[in-house]
Formats: structure tokens, sequence, C-alpha cells
């Protein structure tokens, strides 16, 4: 029985791997670790062909997609916002174990090669989630306790973030703090994958590229261009690492004269509860 079960999985995994597939997270993130309604909610993708598959942020995808065709940095200011802290990009290859995330720091394309997959527990428990029957699995990865809830429904071992290694498609997982929260909420079959994968880039271990998001404190000179609408009451801003966003003018001029900076600072900041925290050896 146990063989035919594995004939019929690796049968529906290679239907699956013939097609590509955009599955849709939503990901609720408590950004300031000090502050327990700082919660955010924004929007992940992970495409999978079947061999490869890239996790990054919808609305990014979606705003480079537009401004590589136009060219309207005007329009650009005024499209939707996503986190600071999501401009990375996932990419995982079902042949290695191993994961490559890319990044931007100021002006420098990163990318980070990262083989420490997690470890998996399966659980006798069971739960449907939106339709589909799923099981759990716990691990310890990168400081945090997981709890993940997986299915078979799609024969994919894959999952949002670095997360995968079981027998199915994450659909899932929180952290024990409820810090770091992803539910897949769409699945969608596509004509082709991501494919804005950065060039040139600088390569640096997962120790390197964690102690420089923790060192970074942003600067006026980080500043590519500023739009103001005064009419509106906003000010677009985008950074030289590409991160573009629209914020209110009455709440900069809040912080009254002189404390311009330190406002931008403070909205700008990056999280100070990243999803991967400093393990102690």
């Amino acid at each position: 029985m146990k063989k035919i079960y594995k004939l019929l999985f690796l049968a529906l995994a290679c239907t699956v791997s013939a097609q590509n597939y955009r599955f849709v997270y939503e990901y609720k993130m408590r950004s300031d670790i000090d502050h327990k309604d700082s919660q955010i909610t924004d929007y992940m993708n992970l495409d999978s062909d079947g061999k490869k598959s890239y996790f990054y942020n919808a609305v990014k995808y979606e705003r480079d997609s537009i401004y590589l065709a136009d060219k309207d940095l005007k329009a650009l200011f005024k499209s939707k916002n996503y986190d600071r802290n999501l401009g990375y990009i996932i990419e995982k290859d079902y042949s290695k174990r191993e994961a490559n995330l890319y990044d931007k720091y100021k002006t420098v394309n990163l990318v980070v090669a990262d083989s420490e997959g997690p470890k998996w527990s399966v659980q006798k428990e069971f739960l449907n989630i939106n339709g589909m029957n799923c099981q759990k699995a716990v691990t310890q990865y990168k400081g945090r306790e997981w709890e993940a809830w997986f299915s078979k429904d799609y024969p994919i071992s894959d999952g949002p973030y670095k997360f995968n290694g079981l027998p199915g498609l994450v659909v899932r997982i929180k952290d024990a703090d409820n810090d770091h929260v992803f539910t897949m909420i769409q699945v969608k079959k596509v004509n082709s994958i991501f494919s804005f994968v950065p060039k040139n880039n600088k390569k640096m271990t997962d120790q390197e590229y964690r102690k420089l998001l923790k060192d970074d404190i942003f600067s006026p000179e980080d500043i590519e261009s500023i739009n103001i609408d005064g009419q509106a009451g906003k000010m677009g801003i985008q950074l030289k690492d590409g991160y573009v966003t629209q914020l209110e003018l009455s709440q900069i001029k809040k912080a009254g004269k002189g404390n311009e900076d330190a406002e931008l600072g403070r909205l700008l900041k990056k999280s100070n509860n990243p999803i991967e925290k400093e393990t102690v050896n």
C-alpha cells in the first residue's frame, strides 16, 4: 500500500510540475517587538513550475512590472504601498537543499545562499483549512519555534519564505509568539513564473546579511528622490535601494521643525523583530 501511495504521489507531482502555479499568502507580521499593536498585513506570492520557486512581495512585483513598462515615477509614488522589510526574493531549486535570498542594501544587489533548511517533526494531527486536508508539523528554525500545516493536495515540497522539506505544500505556518503568520489564501495557474531576479549580486553569508540589517540606520543620504503633492498632502519618497512609498505630509510636519529627518527615519526604519532571530551557539 505504501508503494502504491508513493507512486500516486509521484504521478501527482509530475502533473503539478508540468504547470505554473502562483500561491498567494497573507502575511501578518509584528514589525516592532516592543509594541503588540504594530502588526502589519501584506501579501506574498510563491511561484512554482515544479522545479524552482520564487517567493516575493505581490505589490512590489506589480509596481515593478508597471514601472518597467511606462517609467512613470509620479504614478509609482501614488501606487499601493508595501512594507519596507519585504523587498527580498527567495529562490529555491528543488534539486538542491539550498535557498538563495536576493535583497538590495543601499545601491548594492545582494545574494545570500542558505543551506540550513528546517528539520521537521510531522505530527498525527489533521485539520481542514480552506477546503484542503492538512497535517501538522513543527520545527525549531532560525531561533523560533514554528507550527506548520501542510497539504498533499498540492504535492510540492515548498512553502512561504524558506520553509520547505515537507511531503506537501505549507498552507499555514506561524511562530510560537504569533509575530510572523503566513496563510495561503489563493491559488492561481499562471502562464509563466516570476523572472525579476537581480543581476550582478554581491555574495554574502547569512550571518553577514543579518548583521547588516541589524546595524542599518536610516540616513537622508539614502533618499534618491522626493515628490511633494501639496494638494493631496502627500510626500512620495524613493530610496536608493529601490523602495518607494508615499507618506502623509501632516505626519512629518507634526514632528516639528528640525525633527523631520528623525521622523522620516522612524517611518522608514526596518523591523526590529525579524523573521530570523539571532541564535546563541
